[in-house]
């Protein structure tokens, strides 16, 4: 059916919302319109959907209504669960009638995410066996160990499942044994030589969605397929990224590249046996040289290639190319499994060549660094300067693009995220009838069901002392001791480093009655969960935790923030944008380091109010809100709470959001 033949949207949208037992919100109602006219004019739009606004519905209707392939790409796996499970089954249910069709869905995700039916039955090619200490692992991992429970688990999960979805298997399995069963997309066979790709997965969750009307995905495919050349995704004419303020974040994480040792000798060891002695000498000295150098390596950016590290990679890299050349030409009927063998090696060392001819070539749009973990050694990276061209280019082009989330709007507009995005700020078509050099966007901010200024206050502790780089920060403490001792508990406390959390769960618990969690001890579910059960109950934690909680009610009264989540003053690639900024004659402060603030302080202040009868307070333990001038900007990103900084009035707040919660039995 076309769109020009569809009933009219606001009795497709009272259809949903009524099928789904909700209520019309002006909000969506908004959002829903605008979606509808950006897909119809092929332009792009921005929408800023606070909490409560029923986003999902927001957009889902206009774009089944349109009647063209739509693909919905979400950051988080409870999204994607919420949107297939949930928001899409009773949405088609609801439009069916009215729509005369009944629009298909699937969802579909990296291949590494489906369970590998070649690995499961043929087993883990014989260098990844021997590195984990099992030549078999169904075999040689003991039945009561957890790995040997898992992959037990798994083979007999692997004659029941439909979907053969990681996140389907419930409870879930560690990630060294799906590791064991599962294959990345440069590991894969392809279903043409795979003796089970009949029976595929991944394939057929590929097949699923070239059927659909809309395909549900994540940023990280999305970027892949925009990015990479090589499409994963079927063609469509709309695509919705919700939560888009992740979208920057997980399009650079696609975008990057990294080198280690033991990634190099793994390639290494693969490669060995399948090529020449002369080339996997090549290789095995190229690698060493790249060992005795990252030994040495000192964390932070290089702005110059080092001469001795240019030597190294182009070593690397030549020896790379050479085995890979090899690999293509020669073939061993000996070798069991020769195919499975010789394409994992082939794909580990066509990414030692890829990121090593990258960093040699030395591109003016990327930043290079040597980070080094504790557990892990050192590492070399490279990662683009921006991904605003990129996209701009990649994903803008033929389509329309939809951005929603609750955070897109910083210091008060659209400009900030749009410009990360590769969009120029807002802009209609020329007056005088030019060609058009950008693409064409909108921003639409449609508010909240809810009241802020009526529901939280936002406190701002500015009598504290400005928190140093080092050091313990006792004031700061005893602010939280007193605030949490006045709530009652019901605390979400939200750190800017795990060090940070783990020092104030280690005081409060030494002063407090109230049960301190810390992330890190659980499983961030279990954490979460306990928290919502127990009202008395805190949770402190660090960065999921900003983005990642959902508890409505009296459990989660009081959101405090250690201080302003500023990016480390040494994070290599962070510094380098806010540089390239100011090289432009910008503000780097603000456009990097106060933006990557905001949008965090945003998120973190929207874990407080998730429902119409939710009452708190947002705590900012950090005076320069109040005292900086980049200060305003902070807080017109975060949520409109009545404001102030009068301890002793936030003090007798909280004192009557607890004894309110107190006599409802909370």
């Amino acid at each position: 059916m076309t769109e020009s033949s569809s009933p009219p949207l606001a009795d497709l949208l009272h259809a949903a919302v009524t099928t789904v037992g909700g209520t019309e919100r002006p909000g969506q109602t908004a959002m829903a319109q605008a979606v509808a006219e950006a897909i119809d004019d092929s332009s792009h739009l921005l929408v800023q959907a606070g909490t409560g606004t029923g986003k999902s519905l927001g957009y889902l209707v206009p774009a089944l209504a349109h009647g063209e392939r739509v693909v919905v790409a979400t950051a988080t796996l409870a999204l994607q669960r919420q949107l297939v499970e949930r928001d899409l089954p009773r949405t088609v249910e609801a439009l069916h009638p009215l729509l005369r069709r009944r629009p298909e869905f699937a969802m579909l995700k990296g291949r590494s995410n489906y369970l590998c039916l070649h690995r499961l039955h043929e087993g883990v090619p014989q260098e990844d066996a021997d590195e984990a200490g099992l030549f078999d692992p169904f075999e040689a991992a003991t039945p009561t160990s957890k790995l040997g429970k898992d992959l037990l688990r798994l083979r007999d999960w692997s004659d029941e499942t439909e979907t053969g979805d990681r996140d389907d298997l419930s409870p879930g399995v560690s990630d060294r044994a799906w590791s064991q069963v599962s294959v990345t997309s440069r590991e894969c066979l392809g279903a043409s030589k795979c003796a089970y790709g009949a029976e595929c997965f991944a394939e057929a969750a590929r097949e699923r969605a070239k059927l659909a009307d809309v395909v549900v995905t994540n940023h990280a495919l999305l970027a892949i397929d925009a990015i990479e050349g090589a499409p994963v995704l079927p063609s469509h004419e709309v695509l919705i990224v919700d939560e888009a303020h992740e979208l920057v974040s997980r399009v650079t994480g696609v975008a990057s590249g990294e080198l280690t040792p033991g990634q190099v000798n793994r390639a290494v060891r693969r490669a060995a046996k399948l090529v020449n002695e002369q080339a996997a000498d090549a290789l095995q000295t190229a690698s060493e040289g790249f060992e005795r150098l990252m030994e040495l390596a000192l964390p932070g950016r290089l702005e110059k290639i080092p001469e001795d590290l240019g030597y190294v990679l182009m070593a690397l890299r030549d020896a790379a190319r050479t085995v890979i050349s090899a690999l293509g030409a020669t073939r061993d009927a000996s070798v069991k499994d020769e195919d499975a063998i010789r394409k994992q090696a082939l794909g580990s060392v066509e990414n030692i060549h890829q990121v090593a001819e990258r960093i040699v070539e030395g591109s003016e749009y990327d930043v290079v660094w040597y980070e080094r973990h504790d557990r892990f050694g050192a590492s070399l990276r490279v990662a683009p300067l921006s991904v605003s061209g990129l996209l701009r280019e990649k994903l803008f082009d033929d389509r329309s693009v939809v951005l929603t989330s609750a955070t897109l709007k910083l210091g008060g507009d659209f400009n900030g995220v749009a410009a990360s995005l590769g969009l120029v700020p807002e802009s209609p078509q020329d007056p005088e009838g030019g060609e058009e050099t950008a693409p064409r966007w909108q921003g639409l901010d449609v508010g909240s069901p809810f009241d802020y200024s009526k529901q939280g206050i936002l406190y701002v502790a500015k009598h504290l002392a400005q928190p140093g780089r080092e050091g313990s920060r006792a004031d700061m403490l005893d602010e939280l001791a007193e605030l949490v001792e006045a709530a009652g508990g019901r605390t979400l406390g939200l750190f800017s480093s795990m060090r940070a959390a783990q020092a104030a769960a280690e005081n409060l618990r030494g002063r407090l009655d109230a049960p301190i969690l810390l992330q890190g001890e659980e499983t961030l579910g279990e954490l979460i969960r306990a928290f919502a059960a127990d009202a008395r109950t805190c949770l402190f934690g660090t960065l999921s935790l900003w983005q990642g909680v959902d508890v409505p009610g009296p459990s989660c009264q009081l959101v405090v923030m250690d201080r302003v989540p500023f990016p480390r003053p040494d994070d290599p690639l962070m510094s380098a944008r806010q540089k390239a900024v100011e090289e432009a004659g910008g503000n780097g402060f603000m456009a990097v380091a106060a933006t990557h603030a905001a949008l965090l302080m945003a998120q973190g202040a929207g874990r407080l109010v998730r429902a119409s009868d939710d009452r708190g307070i947002v705590a900012v333990l950090d005076p320069r809100v109040e005292r900086a001038r980049y200060g305003s900007f902070l807080r017109k990103s975060m949520p409109d709470f009545w404001y102030t900084t009068d301890r002793n009035q936030v003090r007798r707040s909280l004192a009557a959001i607890d004894a309110a919660a107190k006599a409802q039995g909370a």
